[in-house]
């Protein structure tokens, strides 16, 4: 079997976040942080080198493959910030239609500038996401 690539790690998420060059996505990583700390009442922790996630939970597969993951996170990445665990339950569609400019990869949300979305939204699909990522992998393989 496998081994799980992404995995929390004990770096420190702040020490993280300060260390993104780019002033603009750092200013927003820094902001996009606070939202989902505040939305899901979690601390972020570091899952792999580059992602900060929120909360967390332990899957199964039916083909027998296990392991946990964040309920939802982000990655400040060089062209887009990648939010991850916002896609998949009941009404996320629906949210996302609202929430500004964004574009959708498998799996994960890409903001170019987290000013240019709607903020209560993206707070609503949070904390929506977050209630239900437990259901969030059982169609997966």
């Amino acid at each position: 079997m496998a081994e799980q690539k992404t995995v929390q790690t004990a770096s420190d998420p702040d020490e993280f976040l300060a260390s993104i060059e780019n002033e603009k996505r750092r200013t927003d990583a820094v902001l996009l942080r606070a939202i989902m700390a505040e939305v899901t009442g979690e601390d972020a922790a570091m899952w792999g080198p580059s992602m900060v996630g929120f909360g967390s939970f332990h899957y199964r597969y039916a083909s027998g493959h296990e392991g946990d993951t964040m309920k939802v996170g982000f990655a400040p990445r060089k062209t887009a910030m990648t939010l991850y665990g916002l896609q998949g339950h009941p009404s996320s569609d629906e949210l996302l239609t609202r929430l500004g400019p964004h574009t959708l990869g498998k799996g994960c949300v890409y903001i170019k500038k987290l000013g240019s979305v709607d903020e209560n939204v993206l707070r609503e699909l949070i904390a929506h996401a977050y209630a239900n990522a437990e259901g969030s992998l059982d169609k997966a393989p």
